[in-house]
C-alpha cells in the first residue's frame, strides 16, 4: 500500500467504531503525523477516550491511561525511585508516560502540581525525576480529556499547558442515524474487532515526510499574518504565541500529506485554524458585545487575513 490508502484505511478502521465524526478523526490523524498533542473538550459519554482508545490500537502505539482525579501525584505520571532492599539501591520504576500514546482522561479534574508534571514531557519527550532525565518512547503522543469550564469538579487549564496541545477538539453530540447506529453496534463491543493498519516506522516515516514537505514563502507569511492579527485585531484581548504559529504549520503539512499533496495551500492553513488556535487565543470584549463566540471571531479572522493565490 502506499501512504494515501495507509491513511484512508486508518480512517475507515477508526469509523468503524467512531459513528459520524469522519473530520473529528481527519483531525486527529493530522496531529498525531504533525507530532503534535490533542485536546479533546466536550461533555462526558460522547466517545472521547473510545477515539484515543481505537486509534492507539489502529497504529499499534504502545498506551496507557490515566484517570485523573484531584488526588493522582506526579509520580503517577512520571514515576517514582523506590529502594530495594536486596539490592541496596534504589530502582526506578516508570510512570504511565513511559508509552506511545498518554491518555489523560478529564485532565482538569487533578490538581496543578500533577499538570504541571506534563510540561516537559509534552514539550520535550523527557521526563526527569530526582535529577535524573529520561527519555520518552517515540513515538511518543498525549490525548487529553477535559469536561467543559463550570463541570463540577473541574478548574481551567493554564495558558502554559493548553499552549502545548497542538489542537483542541469537540466531538458534539451524534446525529440521530448515527446514535441508532452507535446502539445497535454496542453489544458487538467494536473495539475488539479493531485492526492495526500501520506500524511505529511507518508512523514515523509519515512524520518525516510531512516534516519535510515543501512550503512556499507565501505560505509562511501568510501563517505568520494570521497569527499577528489575532495579536492586534479587537476580537482578541490575548493573541496567540509563536508555539501557535509553528502548530499551525505543522497541521497544515500533515493536512497535504493526508490529502496526498507533496506542497501546501492556503485551504491547508484555513482548514486548521479553528482547531489550533481556538484555545490558544481569548475573546475580546467587542467580540463578546457582537455576541460572537470563539468559532465565529476566528472565521471573522480568515476573511480578514489576505490568504496567497494556489
Amino acid at each position: 500500500m502506499n501512504d494515501i490508502e495507509k491513511l484512508t484505511r486508518v480512517e475507515a478502521e477508526v469509523n468503524k467504531v467512531i459513528k459520524g465524526k469522519e473530520q473529528v478523526v481527519n483531525k486527529v490523524l493530522a496531529a498525531v503525523i504533525a507530532g503534535g498533542h490533542i485536546l479533546m473538550e466536550d461533555i462526558p459519554g460522547v466517545g472521547k477516550t473510545t477515539l484515543a482508545t481505537t486509534f492507539a490500537k489502529t497504529l499499534s502505539l504502545d498506551y496507557k491511561r490515566v484517570q485523573f482525579t484531584p488526588d493522582v501525584l506526579p509520580s503517577d505520571i512520571l514515576g517514582f525511585s523506590m529502594y530495594n532492599s536486596g539490592t541496596k539501591e534504589f530502582e526506578f520504576r516508570e510512570g504511565a508516560v513511559f508509552c506511545n500514546l498518554f491518555l489523560a482522561d478529564e485532565i482538569n479534574r487533578t490538581s496543578p502540581k500533577t499538570q504541571s508534571a506534563l510540561l516537559e514531557v509534552m514539550e520535550e519527550g523527557n521526563a526527569t525525576v530526582d535529577g535524573v532525565t529520561r527519555k520518552l518512547p517515540d513515538p511518543f503522543i498525549v490525548i487529553a480529556t477535559e469536561n467543559p469550564y463550570g463541570s463540577s469538579g473541574t478548574q481551567m487549564l493554564p495558558e502554559s499547558q493548553l499552549d502545548r496541545f497542538m489542537v483542541c477538539l469537540s466531538m458534539g453530540y451524534p446525529a440521530h442515524s448515527d446514535a441508532v447506529e452507535i446502539l445497535k453496534g454496542n453489544a458487538l463491543n467494536p473495539l475488539q474487532h479493531v485492526q492495526p493498519v500501520i506500524t511505529l516506522e511507518e508512523l514515523r516515516e509519515l512524520r518525516e515526510k510531512s516534516n519535510n514537505l515543501f512550503v512556499r514563502d507565501e505560505i509562511f507569511e501568510y501563517i505568520v499574518n494570521l497569527v499577528e492579527e489575532t495579536r492586534r485585531n479587537e476580537m482578541f484581548s490575548m493573541g496567540a504565541s509563536p508555539r501557535g504559529t509553528i502548530a499551525l504549520l505543522r497541521m497544515a503539512k500533515a493536512c497535504a500529506v493526508i490529502q496526498n499533496r507533496d506542497y501546501v495551500i492556503a485551504e491547508d492553513v484555513q482548514s486548521v485554524v479553528p482547531d489550533v488556535l481556538g484555545h490558544r487565543v481569548k475573546l475580546g470584549q467587542k467580540a463578546r458585545a457582537q455576541g460572537m463566540n470563539m468559532q465565529a471571531a476566528l472565521r471573522n479572522l480568515i476573511v480578514t487575513v489576505k490568504a496567497p493565490r494556489n
